[in-house]
Order: C-alpha cells, then structure tokens, then sequence
C-alpha cells in the first residue's frame, strides 16, 4: 500500500505526505480521480480549441440570443444567387433580415455582411421557428429545388398565417402549386429575364432610360421608386396634392396614390385628396425622398 501510494504520488506530480494505511488508499482514490477529471477536462478544451467547435458554439448562442430580440424582420431561405441580391438589397435599406443556409460559403458571405444567419435547414419547421417565423414580417423562399420551395411555403403559412411570403419558380407549372402553398407573390426569374431582354429589343429607348434612371449605380439620373405611407400626423392630411406643395418643395413626383381600402389611383389629378394612411408611389432623387421622409417623422430613411 506504501509503495502504491508513493508511486500514484510521483506519477502525478502530487507530493506524499504522511498517512497511515486507510488514509493512503483515500488519498490514491483521490488524487486518480481528481487527476483523471483534470486530464478530460484538458482534453475536451483542447479538442474544441483544435476542431473550432467552441466557435460554432459560441456564435449560435449568440445568435440564438439576438433572434430573441428580432420582430418584423425578413427570413431568407437560401443564399444562393437569387438571394444574395435579396439580402444585398434588403440589408442595403437597413431592413433586419435572417438568413438560413447550409453552406458554408454562403454562411461566410453572411458574417461578412454582418448579417444575421442560421447554419440549419429551412425545410425543417423548428429551424423556421428559431429564426423568428411567428414574430416575421416576411419569408422569401429561393432555394434551388422548387419542390423545397413549395414545402417551405406550405410550412412557414401553417404556422404564420399572417406572414407575407415571397418564392422562386424555376420551373414551369411551379408558380400555381407555391400559390396554392400559401405564397402571396412568385418570382421566376428566367421569365423575367426573358421579358427584359424582350423589352430591351421592341423599345430599346424606353429600356435604356429606365436602366439609368434606377440602375443606381452611379450613372444617369440616379432616380427612386418609392412608396410612402401617410401618417396620421402629416400636415397635408385631408388636403389635396397641389396645396400639399410635395412637388414644389420637394421635388416628387406622385405616380399613384394606394387608399386605406386598397383602391389605387394612377396619375392622380393635382386636386386630389390625401388622407392618413394612404400610400404615395413617387420618383424622384433617392436625396429628395430622404428630405421628404424627414419632413414627417423627423429622421430619414
């Protein structure tokens, strides 16, 4: 027993002391086990520093924390082509939006946009629920198999009936099932590829014009489509358009007005009446609408 407990002792690094037959068995159950519980937890740290699981960990429970705080915010299914313009874009205007993906590319792009994203399955319905699906505004389903696309749909409007979700067709036929899904607005983009490049030859003028015009890249005009909605405070409630001097001091130009019950009025008449909770489509400088949005609510867009 002496020679065990001098052994286990030197072995460990742990200096024998003096004790009598009982208390050295003790002390070797003791000094194996807290030993042993030193030599695992070394090699569980280091094996998540070796492997980079810690920083997985880390960053879900970090995102895992702020999805608590996200409401009304924008759920992207797929961050491939289609939905890197959709995330580009969104975030541009400084919508918060939630992306899922399981590629790690696509996850990377993310975290270099500092955009919120999910390493996880959007065909699963508890991963839609993680991202917020039931406190959403929105849900754009545009990964690239349409039958995914169709049961992502089908999934996030049995949960959210009030959720406005947005999907890709790629294939023919497609567009009527993802409606049927519960989608309120379809995309394909090769139809709307292919009716661009169309336009682009039967009025090449007019297709010119309105690419410089809303290219927004820094050539031509550089103007915005936009749509405002009235609040119930403005100073031009219940007054017509050429009172309300939106054109005169602000340089807009009202192409339509959408009433509270859904009725739209295009090119509306100067003696046209306003009311809260309408909704302006106007084009102008991206500047002017910044100027007008201010105008009502005291910050821009």
């Amino acid at each position: 027993m002496e020679a065990m407990f001098l052994t286990i002792g030197t072995l460990t690094t742990v200096a024998p002391f003096e004790l009598t037959g009982k208390g050295q068995l003790f002390a070797i159950i003791l000094i194996l086990f807290g030993f042993g519980l030193i030599a695992a937890t070394a090699a569980f740290v280091g094996n998540m520093f070796l492997d980079g699981s810690w920083i997985d960990d880390y960053r879900r429970r970090k995102v895992q924390k702020d999805l608590k705080n996200y409401e009304n915010h924008y759920i992207i299914c797929g961050h491939g082509q289609v939905g890197q313009i959709v995330a580009d874009e969104l975030h541009g205007n400084s919508l918060p939006i939630v992306v899922i993906d399981k590629d790690e590319e696509a996850l990377a792009r993310c975290r270099d946009m500092d955009v919120m994203c999910l390493d996880m399955d959007a065909m699963e319905e508890e991963n839609l629920l993680e991202a917020g699906l039931e406190k959403a505004k929105g849900l754009i389903s545009v990964v690239n198999r349409d039958a995914d696309n169709v049961f992502i749909v089908l999934t996030a409007r049995a949960v959210n009936p009030d959720l406005f979700i947005y999907a890709r067709a790629s294939s023919k036929g497609v567009e009527k099932k993802l409606y049927r899904a519960g989608a309120n607005h379809v995309v394909s983009p090769y139809a709307s590829a292919a009716v661009r490049i169309t336009q682009n030859i039967i009025r090449p003028t007019i297709s010119d014009f309105l690419g410089s015009a809303f290219s927004g890249n820094g050539e031509g005009i550089e103007l915005v489509l936009e749509e405002l909605k009235i609040p119930d405070d403005a100073p031009f409630v219940n007054k017509n358009l050429m009172d309300s001097n939106i054109r005169k001091d602000f340089d807009l130009i009202i192409v339509a007005i959408k009433r509270r019950d859904g009725t739209r009025i295009f090119n509306p008449s100067s003696l046209e009446i306003m009311h809260k909770g309408d909704t302006l489509i106007t084009v102008g400088p991206q500047l002017n609408v910044d100027n007008f949005l201010e105008s009502l609510s005291g910050k821009t867009n």
